[in-house]
């Protein structure tokens, strides 16, 4: 489901056309990979990378998740080769620290004008939160695709609940909790699990290995 933003309401965000564009083309890669469509997702995520290389800081978590979903998608096409690209995607998921402690909560429009004055009073309280919650978030994707394995493209099921949980979950403002929920739902990569042999194994059966 599309959204209709105009330049207006980027201006008004403080966002770019670059911020937008960068969730269409990953959400299109990651629908695309929902479908079996490989090649053109793998060409969608380098594209998307293109663009956070060239918009985002190196502490946003989108540039993250754009350095692991290439580096998924190297893995994929060559299976070797990823070493340098998977350590700037872990280097970068933990440079997002910095990125966190300055984010800012999203105005909440409401038309009771108590709850309005509420907000602003409590302000910094009501920013920690969400700066909480994005370390919470934080936490879990660096444990999903930051140890020292190979990533890989997840699977065209869990692909397709990724894309349906961001049309359900985005935040309805263009703020930077959206940018952050945009870098976790929206991302491609998982740690590829083995077997005693090497080989690959389900990541429902690489868990219970674990255990």
């Amino acid at each position: 489901m599309r959204e209709d933003w105009t330049f207006k309401d980027l201006i008004a965000a403080g966002w770019s056309e670059a911020d937008l564009e960068w969730e269409r083309r990953t959400e299109d890669s990651l629908s695309a990979l929902a479908e079996g469509r490989v090649d053109e997702a793998r060409a969608g995520f380098a594209n998307a990378l293109r663009l956070a290389r060239a918009g985002f800081a190196a502490n946003d978590p989108r540039l993250a998740a754009s350095l692991s979903n290439q580096a998924a998608a190297v893995a994929t096409e060559n299976g070797s080769g990823t070493g340098q690209i998977r350590a700037a995607a872990a280097q970068a998921w933990s440079a997002c620290d910095s990125w966190i402690d300055k984010m800012t909560a999203p105005r909440t429009a409401r038309s009771s004008m108590f709850h309005l004055r509420m907000e602003r009073l409590h302000r910094p309280a009501y920013e920690e939160r969400w700066r909480v919650k994005g370390r919470e978030l934080l936490a879990d994707v660096r444990e999903e695709v930051c140890a020292d394995e190979t990533l890989e493209f997840v699977g065209r099921h869990e692909a397709a609940e990724r894309v349906a949980r961001w049309h359900r979950e985005r935040p309805v403002t263009l703020s930077d909790p959206r940018k952050l929920m945009a870098a976790v739902i929206l991302l491609a990569a998982r740690e590829k699990r083995f077997g005693i042999n090497g080989d690959a194994l389900p990541r429902e059966e690489g868990r219970l290995q674990q255990q």
